[in-house]
C-alpha cells in the first residue's frame, strides 16, 4: 500500500509539465500526438538499449539525465534479452526507412518507450522525450503514454545571431546552440562581418582582426553617439579564431545544426576598409571601425545617404582578389554548402562620383549602379562556385536584373518573395514585416528595452504561413524554410539577448517545424507556453514574461469594468493599482476576477505587473475607464 501511495505521489508532483488540456507541451507541436491510458515510471534504473551507430544521440540523452535528473541509466547495444524484464528505453534505427527526412516515431507505454528515428530525426525525438520529462526534478519522473509520429515542415529552420554590432563569445554561442537544438532549430547564421566589427580571423589578411575587430568603446549605437576622436585607442571588440570556428562548427554538428557563415559585401564594410582602406573608391586612410556613431542620413521617403564610404569598390581587380582569398578561408573552413555574402544597403553614392567607376561603366557597357552592383554580385557567385559553394544573400543581390541562380534570404515579405520565386530561384524567408526581426520591440510599451524600431510581437512569428496561398505546389518548393534575425546594436549581453529571443524564438520554431493546421495561437499561449516559461524562469534564462492583461495601454469608457488578468504560469503573482500607482508586491494581488465600479463623471486608471517566483517583472498595462456621457 505504502508503494502503491508512493507512485501516486509521484505522478501528482510530476504531471505539471503538462498542459492543462492533458496533452504534453511539446514545442515545436509534432505531426501527430495519440495519447493513451498509463505512466512509464524513469528512474536510475531504466535501461537505454541502443543501436550502436547512434552513441552520439544516446550520449546526448544519457548527458542530459545525468546532469539533471542525477540518473546514471546502464546503456546497452543490441538486443539483449536480460533487460526485457526491466523498464527500457530503446533507441533503434530500425523502421526508420518509412519514415519522412528528419521524421521520428516515439511510442510510450507503461512498459517501454520506443524511438525510431535516423541522423538528425533520431536526434529529434529524443528532444521530444527530453520535453516529456517533467518540470520538476525529484525522485523518479512520471511520462504519460503516447504515440507521436513527427518530422518537419521545413528543411531550413534558422536563427541569425549578428556578432559585429556586440561581441558574443564562444560559450555564449554555445549555449545559444543548445537553446535551439532543444527547440528543433537546424541553421545558425553567423553575422560575422559588418561596419563595427569583423569578426573571423583571416590567415591571409591578418589586418582584418588586428584593426577591423576593434572600435573605441561607446556605450550604445546612436544618433549621438560620439564616432572616434583622434588618438582614441580601439579597445572594444573581439574575434574568433579559425580554431575557435572549428570548436563551434564541431559543437552544432553534434546537434544537427548547420553554420552559415555570413561575409557582408559590397556594403557594411567598414571594418574591412579600416584594415585596408585600398578596398574602397575613396581610399581614406582615416576611417575607422565605427562604434555605433551615426554615418548615414536615412530619408522618410526610403533611401539614405552615407557620410563615410563602408562600400568595396566592384571595379579594382584587387578588391576580388581580396574576397577570393577571404572566400578560399571561409570555404575551407565551413562545410555548410551555402555561404551568405550580404549584399544589403549597399550605398553606391561614392561610385557614382568617382571617375574611374564612371569609365569602368562605360568600357564594360554597364547601364546605372544597380547594374554595377549586379556586376560584383555575379563575379562574386563566380568566386563562391569555384569554391563548391552556393551564394546566399539579402533581397538586394537582385539588383540590376542579376541572372545568376543564388538563393535569396528575403527580408522584404511576401511581394518581393514571390518575384523570386517567379524567376525560378530558392528563398529563406525572414521577413521583419512579419515578425522575424527579434531585435524590434515586443509590444508598444515605453518599458520595453531599447530596440532598432519596429514592432514584433509573439503572435507574428507564431502565426505566420510562409507558404502564400496564391503559391503553386511547385512553387513552394522553391521555399527551403524561415529565419529569424537578431541584429545587435541595442544588444550587448546574454541577459538582454535572451529577453529578446524569449518567447518569440518558439513562435519561430512552431512557424519552422509544425503543419500550419496544427497552430493554434490561444491553446499555445494559454495551455502549452506557461509550461516552458516556468522552466525558464526556473533555469535562469531571461525572458520576457507575458503582461496580465494583452492590450498594453487602453482607454474604455464606461461604468464598470471586470478585471480578469492572465497569471502565464503557476506560481507566477498579478498585482493591480487603481489610483494611476506604478504596481508592486506591496499593492493588490490579482486572485480571481473583480469588478471594478465607476463613479459618474470619474475615471478610473487600472495598471497591472505580473511578477515571477524568480523575481522577474513584466511590463506595465495601463486601462483607463471613464464613466461620462
Amino acid at each position: 500500500m505504502k508503494q502503491v501511495l508512493c507512485i501516486a505521489l509521484i505522478v501528482l508532483f510530476n504531471t505539471f509539465c503538462y498542459a492543462q488540456s492533458g496533452v504534453p507541451a511539446i514545442i515545436p507541436t509534432p505531426s501527430s500526438v495519440k495519447m493513451q491510458s498509463g505512466n512509464f515510471i524513469f528512474s536510475a534504473n531504466t535501461v537505454i538499449r541502443a543501436d550502436a551507430a547512434e552513441q552520439k544521440t544516446v550520449a546526448f540523452f544519457t548527458g542530459y539525465l545525468l546532469n539533471t535528473w542525477k540518473f546514471k541509466n546502464s546503456v546497452i547495444t543490441g538486443n539483449g534479452k536480460s533487460v526485457l524484464k526491466q523498464s527500457v528505453v530503446s533507441i533503434t534505427t530500425a523502421g526508420s526507412e518509412q519514415l519522412p527526412a528528419d521524421g521520428y516515431k516515439l511510442s510510450v507505454t507503461p512498459a517501454a518507450i520506443t524511438l525510431v528515428g535516423k541522423d538528425a530525426g533520431l536526434f529529434y525525438g529524443i528532444q521530444t522525450l527530453i520535453q516529456l520529462f517533467p518540470v520538476n526534478v525529484q525522485g523518479t519522473a512520471v511520462l504519460p503514454c503516447l504515440t507521436i509520429e513527427d518530422s518537419p515542415r521545413f528543411a531550413y529552420r534558422g536563427l541569425m545571431l549578428d556578432v559585429s554590432r556586440h561581441f558574443f563569445t564562444i560559450e555564449q554561442i554555445k549555449d545559444l546552440l543548445d537553446l535551439m537544438a532543444h527547440y528543433k532549430l537546424n541553421r545558425f547564421h553567423w553575422h560575422l562581418t559588418d561596419d563595427q566589427g569583423w569578426r573571423l580571423e583571416i590567415k591571409s589578411y591578418p589586418k582584418l582582426t588586428q584593426v577591423g575587430a576593434w572600435r573605441v568603446p561607446r556605450i550604445e549605437f546612436g544618433g549621438n553617439t560620439l564616432p572616434p576622436q583622434p588618438g582614441e585607442k580601439a579597445t572594444d571588440g573581439g574575434f574568433y579564431t579559425q580554431q575557435q570556428v572549428k570548436d563551434i562548427i564541431r559543437y552544432a554538428a553534434r546537434r544537427h545544426i548547420e553554420v552559415l557563415p555570413e561575409i557582408d559585401v559590397p556594403g557594411h564594410a567598414m571594418a574591412a576598409i579600416a584594415a585596408y582602406p585600398q578596398l574602397c573608391v575613396t581610399q581614406n586612410p582615416d576611417i575607422r571601425v565605427n562604434p555605433g556613431s551615426s554615418f548615414a542620413r536615412w530619408f522618410p521617403q526610403g533611401g539614405f545617404e552615407m557620410y563615410i564610404d563602408n562600400t568595396l569598390n566592384p571595379t579594382n581587380e584587387y578588391v576580388y582578389q581580396f574576397l577570393d582569398k577571404v572566400f578560399t578561408e571561409v570555404a575551407t573552413l565551413f562545410p555548410y554548402k551555402y555561404i551568405h555574402i550580404g549584399g544589403d544597403e549597399c550605398y553606391k553614392g561614392f561610385w557614382a562620383k568617382d571617375p574611374g567607376v564612371q569609365n569602368f561603366m562605360q568600357q564594360h557597357e554597364i547601364k546605372d549602379m544597380h547594374a554595377l552592383q549586379g556586376y560584383f554580385i555575379s563575379r562574386l557567385n563566380k568566386i563562391i562556385r569555384a569554391k563548391g559553394k552556393k551564394l546566399i544573400g539579402w533581397d538586394e543581390i537582385l539588383e540590376g536584373d542579376l541572372t545568376d541562380d543564388v538563393t535569396v534570404m528575403n527580408r522584404f515579405g511576401e511581394k518581393g518573395a514571390k518575384e523570386q520565386i517567379g524567376k525560378g530561384l530558392d528563398i529563406v524567408l525572414a521577413p521583419g514585416s512579419n515578425g522575424f526581426y527579434f531585435d524590434y520591440a515586443q509590444s508598444r510599451s515605453d518599458m520595453e528595452p531599447s530596440s532598432h524600431g519596429g514592432n514584433a510581437p509573439l503572435w507574428q512569428s507564431f502565426s505566420y504561413d510562409p507558404e502564400y496561398p496564391e503559391l503553386s505546389p511547385e512553387e513552394k518548393k522553391h521555399i527551403l524554410g524561415v529565419e529569424a534575425c537578431i541584429w545587435t546594436e541595442h544588444i550587448a549581453t546574454s541577459a538582454k539577448l535572451y529577453y529578446m529571443l524569449l518567447p518569440r524564438m518558439l513562435g519561430l520554431a512552431e512557424t519552422a517545424w509544425s503543419l500550419q493546421a496544427n497552430k493554434q495561437y490561444r491553446q499555445f499561449t494559454d495551455d502549452i507556453l506557461p509550461v516552458h516559461l516556468l522552466k525558464f524562469d526556473r533555469s535562469g534564462i531571461n525572458y520576457r514574461v507575458p503582461t496580465a492583461l494583452e492590450t498594453i495601454d487602453t482607454t474604455i469608457t464606461a461604468t464598470s469594468y471586470k478585471l480578469t488578468a492572465k497569471i502565464p504560469f503557476e506560481g507566477a503573482k498579478v498585482y493591480y493599482t487603481l489610483n494611476n500607482r506604478f504596481p508592486g508586491e506591496a499593492d493588490h494581488e490579482y486572485t480571481q476576477p473583480v469588478l471594478l465600479n465607476i463613479p459618474e463623471n470619474k475615471k478610473m486608471v487600472l495598471k497591472t505587473i505580473v511578477v515571477t517566483p524568480a523575481g522577474r517583472r513584466s511590463v506595465v498595462t495601463s486601462t483607463t475607464i471613464i464613466n461620462k456621457k
